[in-house]
């Protein structure tokens, strides 16, 4: 076996935290014993050590396993979503104490999974990795006490993803029987026209189905809104972030596969386009603040794809670049909900009214994460956008630029209510119990929210990362 210890020290070490907790949710119960105080150390020594081994390359397992910088760009965003997700979820009001080690063993599985997703090369590893890092948040969404609703979000998220799941598996197949191989290099010489290889087209369109689900791109979102919605706060929070950089990685390893000009590359632009714009117009009708951002995440499953569709080395590392920032982007406006509903409920709008006066900095901390979601300048999600549009423009799809940047226009109505309503509008009558904003809440807040300005402000080193990462598959 060609296994090189030094290539994959984010695996190993994501294992060993999977294997501490697992003794822990073991143990646990009888003996009165939680994880609960120290998982977030843990999770955030994961960081330098992924960042270790950033830049590393090889292949292992018979060519499926490989590292790369692209692949170590993503496992270095995984570990940082991972530590914040944890981090946020210590102080978690809906869950049973008793589930508790449980609860962090599945989000380290989930974690794990894709980190294994990053490096992937052969598809039905691929479809292992994306099954592992999904089986685990089919057991979180329902983890939500007394509540119908995390029950219905969780029988929607299995029985949608178990769908998506055998389409992706059915295009495999036919991928393998015009194809002949299961090997991305290997089929990164093959013909993807559909003159020439109908099938292989087929096969490809539905093997990234699978993938649109966990992006939540149109027409496979529909699980979105009403997953966010019921499950818990903190869950929402993983579930709206990182997956989709899982997501990410598998579309520009196989978009890689194909040019400009093929047939997949004009569907793809098309779902954008119809992704976009649906998902910016239902959010405009919606109250429930994660009912917002679950159709937020639906548009912007449309923007990444505008890199892609692009088929450059530029467009690959804006949509890698993206991914990293809405994930920064969506932790910041989740940190502060999860901060707000102290008691764990779902918020609304009107909720967050006189927000600037009971919690001055959780009002600022989200106000820098909507506009960035915006596109606003400074903010990570203007360099992000820029990116993205400039990479496609002079590509054969200026109108999805074009459409891409009235999106940005119509999105700026929900956004910026979630602002309005936090800084003028008067306080209710009985606001949500919120956590004592000093201490740990701002802190951590106020770090996120430089985190996104300093993306913003100081965007190259970030982008030639991911530029770099992108030649590996795209020269």
């Amino acid at each position: 076996m060609d296994l090189r210890v030094e290539l994959i020290l984010p695996e190993l070490y994501q294992t060993l935290i999977v294997l501490i907790l697992f003794v822990f949710a073991m143990v646990g119960r009888a003996k009165q014993v939680s994880a609960v105080r120290w998982v977030p150390w843990l999770a955030a020594f994961g960081i330098p050590v992924a960042l270790a081994v950033l830049g590393s390359e090889g292949e292992m397992f018979l060519g499926a396993y490989r590292v790369d910088a692209l692949s170590q760009f993503f496992k270095f965003a995984v570990a940082v979503g991972f530590a914040v997700a944890v981090l946020n979820a210590t102080r978690q009001p809906t869950l049973d104490e008793s589930n508790r080690n449980d609860y962090f063993l599945f989000l380290a599985l989930s974690a794990l999974g894709l980190m294994f997703l990053s490096s992937a090369v052969e598809l039905i590893t691929i479809y292992l990795a994306m099954e592992m890092a999904s089986y685990s948040l089919y057991t979180l969404i329902p983890l939500r006490s007394q509540e119908r609703q995390a029950a219905e979000a969780g029988i929607k998220y299995i029985l949608f993803g178990a769908a998506a799941t055998a389409i992706a598996l059915y295009g495999l197949s036919y991928i393998v029987a015009a194809q002949h191989t299961t090997y991305l290099s290997d089929l990164a010489h093959t013909d993807w026209s559909w003159a020439e290889r109908p099938v292989a087209v087929l096969g490809l369109a539905l093997f990234l189905a699978g993938f649109f689900y966990k992006l939540a791109l149109f027409p496979f979102h529909f699980w979105a809104p009403d997953v966010y919605q019921g499950a818990s706060n903190e869950t929402a929070t993983y579930v709206s972030t990182l997956p989709k950089l899982g997501a990410v990685i598998i579309l520009i390893r196989l978009t890689a596969l194909v040019s400009p000009e093929a047939e997949i590359t004009t569907i793809l632009a098309v779902l954008a386009a119809i992704s976009m714009t649906y998902g910016n117009l239902a959010a405009l009708a919606q109250k429930d603040i994660k009912r917002i951002l679950g159709y937020s995440t639906v548009a912007h499953a449309g923007y990444v794809l505008v890199g892609l569709v692009a088929v450059t080395r530029e467009g690959l590392a804006a949509a890698a670049f993206y991914a990293l920032v809405y994930v920064f982007m969506n932790l910041t406006c989740f940190w502060v909900i999860c901060r707000v509903a102290a008691d764990g409920r779902n918020l609304e709008l009107e909720d967050l009214n006189g927000l600037h006066k009971r919690a001055p900095g959780l009002a600022l901390v989200l106000a820098v994460g909507a506009f960035a979601l915006v596109g606003f300048p400074p903010t990570a999600g203007f360099m992000g956008k820029l990116f993205l549009l400039t990479a496609a423009w002079d590509r054969g799809y200026n109108w999805l630029v074009i459409l891409a940047a009235i999106n940005t226009a119509i999105s700026l109505y929900y956004y910026l209510s979630m602002v309005i309503h936090a800084y003028t509008k008067d306080e209710p009558e009985s606001p949500p119990a919120s956590q004592p904003e000093p201490g740990f809440s701002l802190f951590w807040g106020i770090l996120l929210a430089v985190a996104v300005l300093l993306l913003g402000m100081f965007p190259r080193p970030v982008f030639d990362l991911a530029l770099s990462a992108a030649a590996t598959i795209l020269p």
